[in-house]
């Protein structure tokens, strides 16, 4: 005779209280940030958050690194597009707040037809033909018009349709609660998918796929499943970008996108589930904000990617969640001075290659309007030597007093490290 057993499992309140967070973030933020530039960037931070977790159940959590992400995304928005400008037609009767999940079938759909080839292989040819898969819809944009709309692209108008409950998706700040509704729904599932059977494979296979494969399990099918649902996240983030700007050119499925969607979600951090969500707000900060401060910014941005790669290369969620294991052992104060002046000279480093890099930039971009260029209040004489000396030495003195402090930054970073060992061990034999 069998007998049932019963095990309480406690609420995980710490995990309530973050998602918690995490709605009244989307909730309050447009009541703080009013202006209608911040409430587009709130809106575009949605989106992109949504795409870059999207990629990242690929990179993060099956290991499969992706040059054309943006053909799911990008193709999705062309769909829902289209399914506006039918809504506005009268042909269909689809509310405009269901719209993304047109998107999402759509890049569901292509997932299906090109996952099926791409799947078939891994690490450096995956991400080969996923180049390869990227090119050919990026060319092929610009040829078939009819679809694509050539150059110009194609725009609709998001206000169609009787309002409902008073909403006509017309003021940004009712578009941005749709999109924060998308977002927090796609970002909860996405994370109940990491902890599914299959997430869990889909982790196994990125880490030992020829012991997946003993136990009997099929790699490829475990990839292409993870694919498709990549895919279709990544068309909801195209169909939620088609309601925002109301128009869609070939820009959205380009190479340039593809690399923006891996480039952010690395910096934030791939090795964890919260690391793209980070990376997705700093990729509207950087494409909005510092591209409207400097014709250099995607220099600035390469030097921080390779600065990322060399130091951090688990991205920022990394470097919180080391702190965070420091902090828990109580021993974080110890290093606030060292961050400190790490900040202080590498601030200074990176004020004197600013001013390098900006007096470059106008001598081959600006150079008709005169050789002075404002630079942080300041104005820099692109003739005079002085500007020169002057900013090549604050660079490497900087540089210099930075990595000073970082060497002896990480000979006590080794040594707490040590002691945390050690402590961790102490408890286990306790």
């Amino acid at each position: 005779m069998s007998k049932a057993y019963y095990q309480f499992k406690p609420y995980n309140v710490g995990r309530w209280i973050i998602w918690t967070l995490f709605a009244l973030v989307l909730l309050l933020a447009p009541q703080v940030f009013t202006s209608n530039l911040s409430i587009s960037m709130l809106a575009q931070m949605g989106i992109a958050i949504i795409a870059c977790l999207s990629y990242n159940l690929l990179l993060g959590q099956g290991g499969m690194l992706s040059f054309g992400h943006a053909v799911y995304s990008g193709l999705g928005s062309y769909v829902a597009i289209h399914t506006l400008l039918k809504v506005s037609a009268g042909a269909l009767a689809v509310p405009v707040s269901l719209i993304p999940l047109i998107g999402g079938v759509a890049g569901f759909f292509f997932a299906i037809l090109f996952g099926y080839v791409t799947t078939k292989k891994s690490g450096t040819p995956f991400a080969m033909i996923t180049l390869g898969v990227g090119e050919l819809v990026f060319a092929l944009s610009l040829m078939f018009s009819d679809f694509f709309g050539g150059e110009a692209g194609i725009s609709a108008n998001r206000v169609v349709g009787d309002p409902v409950l008073g909403i006509t998706f017309g003021p940004a700040v009712q578009v941005y609660y749709l999109i924060a509704l998308y977002t927090f729904v796609c970002v909860a599932a996405m994370y109940a998918f990491t902890r599914t059977p299959l997430g869990r494979i889909l982790n196994a296979v990125r880490d030992n796929p020829e012991r997946v494969e003993f136990v009997g399990y099929n790699t490829q099918v475990v990839r292409y499943l993870a694919f498709m649902i990549s895919g279709f996240f990544a068309g909801i983030a195209g169909g939620l970008g088609a309601i925002q700007f109301e128009i869609v050119t070939a820009e959205v499925v380009g190479p340039l996108r593809s690399g923006a969607y891996l480039l952010f979600t690395f910096l934030g951090g791939a090795t964890f589930f919260f690391g793209p969500i980070i990376g997705g707000v700093l990729m509207v900060l950087a494409l909005v904000l510092l591209s409207e401060l400097t014709k250099a910014w995607l220099l600035y941005l390469g030097l921080v990617f390779l600065f990322m790669v060399m130091y951090a290369p688990g991205g920022i969620a990394g470097l919180i969640m080391m702190n965070l294991r420091v902090a828990a052992f109580g021993r974080l104060r110890e290093l606030w001075v060292s961050y400190l002046a790490l900040a202080v000279t590498g601030l200074v480093a990176l004020l004197g290659a600013g001013g390098v890099i900006e007096m470059v930039y106008h001598l081959q971009l600006n150079a008709a309007i005169g050789p002075e260029v404002q630079y942080l209040g300041a104005t820099l004489d692109t003739r005079a030597v002085e500007s020169w000396f002057g900013s090549v030495f604050v660079m490497l003195t900087g540089i210099g007093l930075f990595e000073v402090t970082r060497r002896r930054f990480r000979e006590h970073w080794s040594e707490i490290q040590i002691d945390i060992e050690k402590e961790i061990k102490r408890r286990e034999m306790a």
